[in-house]
């Protein structure tokens, strides 16, 4: 029987791994196709989200919670832009809401594609049954989201003013952010292959990528004065539309390389096992 290898020597070869996985071609090839579909996706999501949001909600705290969660998420310049730019009036055609969020889950398409690739699986879904898959993974995630703006906008409403409860408000939604995050991730994680991960790696990827993810704002937050300026100056006018791409295929190489991790793991579970039998 071999010698479990130390924590420290683990980990690094864990590590190792997943850089290794960032280095094919066809990781980014997903990470930039899911990150193209986020940027084309993102504005008519926003717009469903206020429009659903209003339905429960106020018009002006709904408001103030989406730009809460905004700025939150996007630093300086490109939070004021899209703070700026939320719809003033709700959609309420029902056909266009529809409409509006078949355009933001194109998101799911390569989404998929990454994932059955990671576990294995050799089989496609076929693009209407993607689209029925994702939509009920945005409404999913939309209730989620929704749940959010809720608790946000009790914070953001029942404020004062007073400096200690507007800490309170960006303790409590940053406490938040991390579980509904990583709910998110696990339905993803779960229902959107063609198959079905075991549930342990799942829930166990979708906790270290949500925390992952939540790290990566602070960073964001950290260099992005020089970040920004450069970007400004490289794209110009395009500046925020290279941001949200940029920011989005960051965050999709965590998520790609959290499902790797879980079906890695997996199959080094099922290797170990195998050696114990025999």
């Amino acid at each position: 029987m071999q010698p479990r290898p130390s924590l420290a020597r683990s980990l690094v070869a864990g590590i190792l791994a997943t850089l290794r996985y960032w280095t094919q071609t066809e990781v980014h090839a997903f990470a930039f196709s899911v990150a193209a579909n986020v940027l084309l996706g993102f504005f008519p999501f926003l717009i469903v989200s206020v429009s659903l949001s209003r339905l429960f909600f106020s018009g002006q705290t709904t408001v103030a919670a989406i730009d809460f969660a905004l700025r939150d998420y996007f630093p300086d310049a490109l939070g004021d832009f899209l703070s700026k730019n939320l719809p003033q009036r709700p959609v309420t055609d029902w056909v266009a809401l529809v409409l509006l969020l078949v355009s933001s889950n194109g998101i799911f398409v390569p989404l998929e594609v990454a994932l059955n690739k990671v576990w294995g699986i050799q089989k496609n879904r076929s693009y209407l049954h993607n689209q029925l898959v994702s939509l009920l993974l945005i409404f999913s995630c939309g209730t989620l989201a929704l749940l959010s703006l809720g608790i946000t906008e009790l914070r953001v409403g029942s404020s004062s003013g007073l400096r200690i409860e507007q800490w309170t408000s960006v303790v409590f939604f940053k406490l938040a952010a991390v579980p509904l995050t990583s709910l998110i991730l696990f339905l993803i994680y779960r229902y959107l292959p063609n198959g079905r991960p075991p549930l342990s790696r799942v829930v166990a990827a979708a906790i270290g990528v949500g925390l992952l993810l939540e790290a990566l704002k602070y960073l964001n937050v950290l260099i992005w004065p020089w970040v920004d300026a450069r970007i400004q100056r490289e794209y110009g006018v395009f500046r925020y539309s290279a941001t949200i791409l940029f920011l989005s295929f960051l965050a999709s190489m965590l998520v790609l390389a959290g499902a790797e991790w879980s079906a890695r793991g997996h199959s080094l579970k099922d290797a170990a096992d195998a050696g114990t039998q025999s």
